[in-house]
This record gives C-alpha cells, structure tokens and sequence, in this order.
C-alpha cells in the first residue's frame, strides 16, 4: 500500500468553472487558514483504500492511523510505503506486527501514487467551494473519502501506472 497525508481547510480553491458564453463566472474566495488532515493508504492493484480525518500531523497520529490500516487488513502483511516525512520515521512511531514500512526517496512526490486522491478530492469535491466551517470542510472531507472508498475501480485507475504498461485492471 502506498500512504500519504493532506491538509484540506477553509482557504477556497478556484478552478476552472463553465458558464454560458455570454456571463461572467463567479466563485466565491475566503482565505481563513483552518486546517484538518486526511490520512490515506491505497493498494493500486485493486483499489483498496482506507482512510482516516485527523486534526494534525504527528507520529502519535500516524501511529493510530497505521494501527487502522493494520486492524483492516488483519489477515494480510502490509509493505506500507511513504514518503519521508518526519512523524513517518519518528522513534515514538509504533508500526504495527503485520506491517512494515519503506521510505521513498527524499523530493519524489510523484512517484507516490497516493498523490492522486488528493487531485481527485480537490477538482470533484472542494473546488469553487466556499465553507462556513471546519464541521463542513470536514464533513466535505468525510464525503470524499468515502466515495473513494466504495469506488476501488476508480481508485485503482487513479492510482494504478496501468497506463504506463498497458495492463488491463483486472488481469489475472
């Protein structure tokens, strides 16, 4: 499984937005920095992903959170890769039994497939949007992830090189 974080919070994010040729598009801004963290691991070869919301990023956190993914998926041994965060190889992270951890190398974002649930999140779910509170960002965020979690075929496309070699998703 490859696992990433990702701060979502009420600083709006404008994107492109389609209106008939002859109006003005409008989209509301607000610049409050208020933050909360979606917790991600996904599986590209079947599109398996668990997910948690938490308020911050820290090793007693991702501890929790792999926790998770371990009690999830109690019947299978994990190689977890991440990025190197400093919480991700922090000496108070506890890595549960059926797990083991490898680090990518430092400044290779994009080799992290994980990477692209969060540009998913951001385009389908928070774009143009304006929130009255972090309940409705986090509300927001726990829509996402659900949806992504019920979807494995979208998952899997989003996060699976599949089009690199040419495999189809559900080859044997």
């Amino acid at each position: 499984m490859f696992q990433d974080e990702a701060r979502f919070g009420r600083i709006s994010d404008a994107r492109r937005w389609w209106v008939p040729a002859h109006m003005r598009p409008v989209v509301g801004c607000q610049l409050v920095r208020e933050y909360t963290y979606a917790y991600a691991a996904v599986s590209p070869h079947d599109g398996i992903m668990d997910s948690l919301v938490l308020p911050e990023v820290n090793a007693s956190l991702m501890s929790l959170f792999l926790d998770e993914v371990a009690r999830r998926h109690s019947e299978e041994f994990i190689l977890m890769v991440m990025d190197g965060a400093a919480w991700h190889n922090a000496k108070n992270l506890k890595i549960p039994e059926n797990m083991r951890i490898e680090l990518l190398p430092p400044y290779c974002a994009e080799i992290n497939p994980s990477e692209h649930i969060w540009e998913e999140m951001r385009e389908k779910d928070f774009a143009n949007k304006v929130f009255d509170s972090m309940d409705a960002v986090e509300d927001q965020l726990v829509y996402s992830l659900a949806r992504l979690e019920k979807s494995p075929d979208t998952v899997a496309s989003l996060t699976g090189f599949h089009w690199i070699i040419n495999i189809p998703l559900n080859a044997d």
